[in-house]
């Protein structure tokens, strides 16, 4: 009953009170300009990474996928652990290790007994500082990514991402993709990737973020003990600049009829990580919403419940047979981003489900209501909280808007800007990216129905009287 009585209590707790009950986030920054956040709780465990300023944009056409194969060897071990000795070590502590690598970004984290995060930090410091690069690991990897190529070309979603991207951002480093070409990870060598490390991993752009029951001061004594030796780039040109890239209106398609469904996505500039339009713009995709056939499909025989969703393209799309899914995205970088929409459709459904989404695009311009506004909001809320449900989301929430904002944006903030958005800021945004505007398209399957280009464009706008 006491127990019961607890969780009862703790969920009730209000939305407000969460906000304030959220422990500030603490900040140091190491004399060699590497930064060390934290934010400390009472959990029995804790998630302690690095994330690092660095992924396939500060990669050329020569070294793409250098960060992607990097990746795959950081927990092969180290030259001070081989990888036998590492993998004991890590499984002595009952830890769990991960990575990942994106366009702009490196991450390599640890989940583990608050008791170990001194540990974890040392971990993590030999890794980014001494990975051992052998070339027996080199070579098995690299039968391990170009088994992953293959995969990776048989998700039509990645590959219609990739080609937005491509299209997009054509002739910049953000039109390659994460993984890098097969030519390339066939002839990546062990310098170009000890190189790729010497060049991008230095401290400034580093962070060592930790979330759950550790303290702050014992973090930052670990690094200062484990990672003050990680180069510090004095000059301006130490390491490259990161060329702007640009957006182009522009379309890629790969017609293939043997698919069963036409992937489609389309896509307008948008802005970069710190540019307050984000906000906005993420309430206009909430908006919109997303869909997909599973969702309620037990109700479809008993209830007109996915008939009458608070998504008018979600409605629209179950009325008519338009898709199988759809989906909004709001992907950002550091001086631009990607606005936009994807589906997935039968042959003969391309056309309408796309002059349907492009209509909601227009109407969301021209005549969005406070009532769907306040909803979207609401939406948008409860998926921030969402998003901080455990140690390591915390932690890979504290490093990326380190690496993004120069700071960890309170949830207080966040849901001051919320609040902030109505109908009209949502109108005027979404004309300033969407209205009028060269998008660009990437198209894979059977898109024979794919309308030409110049019609799609023609659906950016609308002609009022």
């Amino acid at each position: 009953a006491t127990l019961l009585t607890l969780t009862r209590n703790r969920g009730a707790a209000t939305y407000a009170q969460t906000l304030q009950n959220i422990p500030e986030t603490q900040v140091t920054t190491l004399d060699n300009g590497l930064r060390v956040a934290s934010e400390e709780s009472n959990q029995p465990t804790c998630t302690v990474g690095l994330w690092i300023g660095a992924g396939s944009r500060h990669e050329n056409e020569k070294n793409n996928g250098a960060g992607y194969f990097l990746e795959h060897l950081a927990f092969k071990g180290t030259k001070n652990r081989p990888g036998a000795a590492f993998e004991k070590e890590v499984e002595s502590m009952g830890a769990h290790l991960n990575g990942y690598t994106s366009r702009e970004q490196t991450a390599y984290y640890i989940k583990a007994l608050s008791k170990d995060m001194p540990k974890a930090v040392e971990l993590l410091a030999d890794i980014v500082q001494n990975c051992a690069l052998e070339d027996s690991q080199i070579e098995k990897e690299r039968g391990v990514i170009l088994q992953e190529l293959k995969e990776i070309d048989s998700n039509l979603v990645d590959v219609t991402f990739d080609y937005l991207h491509a299209t997009a951002f054509q002739g910049t480093p953000l039109a390659r993709t994460v993984e890098g070409t097969t030519e390339n990870i066939k002839s990546l060598t062990r310098a170009d990737l000890a190189s790729y490390v010497d060049t991008h991993f230095k401290a400034p752009r580093m962070v060592l973020a930790a979330a759950g029951g550790i303290s702050h001061k014992e973090l930052v004594d670990a690094a200062k003990q484990h990672l003050s030796g990680v180069a510090f780039a004095y000059k301006e040109d130490a390491v490259p600049a990161v060329p702007r890239c640009r957006f182009t209106g522009s379309e890629i398609r790969a017609r293939d009829d043997a698919l069963p469904f036409a992937h489609i996505a389309l896509a307008v500039e948008g802005p970069g990580w710190a540019h307050p339009d984000n906000v906005v713009l993420n309430v206009a995709n909430a908006i919109i919403g997303r869909y997909d056939r599973t969702f309620g499909a037990k109700w479809l025989m008993v209830s007109p419940y996915l008939q009458n969703q608070s998504s008018r393209l979600a409605t629209l799309a179950v009325e008519h047979n338009l898709c199988h899914s759809f989906q909004t995205f709001n992907t950002s970088y550091s001086d631009t981003g990607l606005f936009g929409f994807h589906f997935v459709s039968d042959p003969l459904s391309i056309d309408d489900m796309m002059y349907c989404a492009q209509g909601e695009w227009m109407r969301l311009c021209t005549s969005a209501t406070d009532s769907e506004v306040k909803r979207a909001k609401n939406y948008v809320r409860n998926a921030m909280v969402a998003q901080l449900d455990g140690t390591t989301p915390v932690c890979e929430n504290i490093g990326s808007h380190l690496l993004n904002y120069g700071r960890r944006i309170p949830l207080e903030e966040w849901d001051a800007r919320i609040s902030a958005v109505d109908a009209r800021m949502v109108r005027e945004v979404c004309s300033k990216y969407i209205y009028d505007k060269c998008p660009a398209i990437a198209a894979v399957g059977p898109i024979e129905q794919l309308l030409d280009y110049n019609r799609l464009r023609s659906a950016m706008y609308w002609i009022r009287l």
